[in-house]
């Protein structure tokens, strides 16, 4: 841990809200702050919790128009902590859970989702193959092959049938649009993934890439406008 840049004196771990998916902490010395990203333990599905891709797509992102924290390490030896596990600078500022941001004025309402667009913009105009990440993904027929994972893993899961599932499994691939681009997506687009600047606002960092990949642009700005 020398080497990646973190003096172990003083050090002090408490676990950070959100991460549902992959447990994630706080780590703390008497000088420096970092963020800890897990693989939850047991046993996994397919292709989930992917932190090595978290890894990869914001190194590769670092120092584009995409604000993201600076990668630290990735090891990937279960053996240290139990399993795989990513470090990354602690990019401090505002973090809200609620999209409608009942607490802040209007005007830097306006001013968040707007600073928000720009983002997807920088992101999804991204030159993924100068960036190291032509191979992210499969370009193309995104949403057929996105439905037939989910729905796999859906069935693999082990839980009871849910009719309403049942009827969207079969809904969905009847009803894909037509026409096709690729670009670097973030997959889960949400207020409760980025951070704020502190008194600004301006996104200083997007978090939870683990479903990152490459596919349409408007998948990524669909699912941002469900908000």
């Amino acid at each position: 841990m020398r080497q990646a840049g973190l003096d172990p004196r003083g050090l002090s771990a408490c676990v950070l809200s959100g991460g549902q998916s992959n447990p994630t902490f706080l780590l703390q010395t008497a000088s420096d702050a970092f963020v800890l990203r897990k693989q939850p333990p047991g046993a996994l599905l397919p292709s989930a919790h992917a932190i090595d891709r978290e890894y990869r797509v914001m190194q590769a992102l670092n120092g584009s128009g995409v604000p993201v924290p600076r990668m630290v390490a990735y090891c990937d030896n279960a053996s240290l902590i139990g399993t795989p596990f990513f470090l990354m600078e602690y990019v401090r500022g505002r973090n809200f859970i609620d999209p409608t941001l009942p607490e802040l004025a209007v005007a830097e309402r306006k001013a968040i989702y707007a600073d928000i667009n720009r983002v997807l913009v920088a992101l999804h105009g991204l030159d993924h193959r100068a960036a190291g990440l032509d191979a992210f993904g499969r370009p193309g027929n995104y949403f057929a092959r996105q439905i037939d994972r989910w729905s796999r893993q859906y069935r693999s899961s082990g839980g009871a049938p849910i009719e309403a599932m049942e009827a969207l499994m079969e809904w969905l691939p009847a009803h894909i649009p037509h026409g096709d681009e690729t670009c670097v997506v973030h997959g889960d687009m949400r207020m409760d993934n980025l951070i704020i600047h502190p008194t600004e606002p301006r996104v200083v960092a997007v978090l939870d890439w683990e479903l990152s990949t490459l596919r349409h642009p408007l998948a990524d700005l669909s699912y941002f406008c469900m908000s």
